[in-house]
């Protein structure tokens, strides 16, 4: 009962999580919309006392991080970029501000 509760309420893991959390979003991402998303993701990592995170969410990038015109998943198979470099770039300086460069 307890993995399903889990997979239904995200947030009472969350609240549990100790550790630096960056969460990204693309705004564009139709899957997972990024504003809801992303306020939950905070809202519960701060219930629990998690007072290292970071929220971030890219105006033109999609569920795949890709740039995007509309979002939508049939643009995924035509869009030639893999990872947005910017989203990456945001990444990289994250985890050296964690662990130092």
């Amino acid at each position: 009962m307890d993995a399903l509760l889990s997979k239904i309420y995200p947030s009472e893991n969350l609240s549990k999580v100790t550790v630096p959390v960056l969460a990204m979003n693309g705004k564009k991402d139709r899957q997972v919309l990024a504003k809801p998303n992303t306020k939950a993701i905070k809202k519960a990592l701060k219930s629990g006392g998690n007072k290292n995170v970071k929220i971030k969410r890219f105006r033109k990038l999609n569920h795949l991080f890709q740039t995007s015109k509309t979002g939508e998943g049939s643009e995924y198979a035509i869009i030639s970029e893999t990872f947005n470099p910017k989203a990456l770039e945001y990444m990289h300086k994250w985890l050296d501000k964690q662990v130092g460069e």
